[in-house]
């Protein structure tokens, strides 16, 4: 069996999820510490790559021993809804497992999703917020009713299932860029915070920071609400618009379906 950890993160301090020898990643601390937490190499597998930068709220990850013959034997003798007890006392302040599970051991956090739902935080106070330096990003022009309205039904025509290669960064490997976009909507949430939220069956590189520059281009007149369906169909990333930094992006929910249950107490 594997067990599947809810975790939460700021990303600020580290190059990503995904290891690198040379640089501090989640994967990389994760590893280290809960092998540390068990007494035996463990190995962890995450449910998506996130960038340097790039925070969670609700990050999926799956661990288990190195060793195969072991993943076969009772190998986890602490109760499933305590083992966030025992792995955040070995971890850095900025990452904390939130709650865990058992899963099956062909169980796979990433292929098994159901669904993944980011959000995107932006300030658009007139000055920026030094409590929200580094978790937002802070937006040049504040953003009136009618922009949110605007950028909304921009969002009308990107939801759905698509080639979104006009929304994906260069330097992917990626061959199939066709996904499913449930949900892509903007609202206010506080005085000076506006949260764009994208719910999909996957994302492809940067695909949901350059769906934010879009709408923000799209509040700003700088790209027409017409527009936008012409910049899906041509798969051409040059119409849409700028990358949105990393600083803004968390990945908030995964869902695998109503077998997975996270327990913490």
């Amino acid at each position: 069996m594997k067990l599947l950890l809810k975790i939460k993160y700021d990303g600020g301090a580290y190059h990503g999820f995904q290891y690198q020898p040379n640089a501090p990643t989640i994967q990389g601390i994760l590893t280290e510490r809960i092998s540390e937490a068990f007494g035996f190499p463990c190995t962890v597998t995450g449910c998506s790559r996130t960038d340097a930068g790039v925070h969670a709220l609700g990050y999926c990850a799956a661990a288990s021993p190195a060793d195969e013959a072991k993943r076969l034997e009772r190998w986890c003798t602490i109760p499933t809804e305590r083992i966030h007890r025992a792995l955040n006392v070995a971890l850095p302040d900025d990452i904390a497992v939130v709650g865990a599970c058992e899963v099956p051991d062909e169980f796979h956090p990433r292929y098994d999703t159901v669904s993944k739902e980011y959000i995107y935080l932006i300030n658009d106070g007139v000055c920026p917020d030094p409590f929200q330096r580094g978790r937002a990003y802070h937006a040049k022009k504040r953003l009136t009713d009618a922009d949110i309205e605007k950028m909304n039904e921009a969002a009308s025509f990107i939801v759905g299932r698509h080639d979104f290669s006009s929304f994906m960064a260069q330097g992917s490997s990626v061959s199939d860029t066709v996904r499913t976009l449930f949900e892509l909507t903007v609202k206010r949430i506080g005085d000076a915070t506006v949260q764009i939220t994208a719910r999909g069956d996957g994302f492809l590189y940067n695909m949901v920071r350059i769906l934010t520059g879009t709408l923000l281009e799209v509040a700003s007149d700088k790209i027409s609400v017409r527009d936008i369906t012409d910049i899906v169909d041509s798969c051409d990333r040059s119409r849409a618009g700028f990358t949105a930094p990393a600083c803004g992006l968390y990945l908030n929910h995964v869902e695998y379906g109503d077998y997975i249950e996270f327990k913490a107490v």
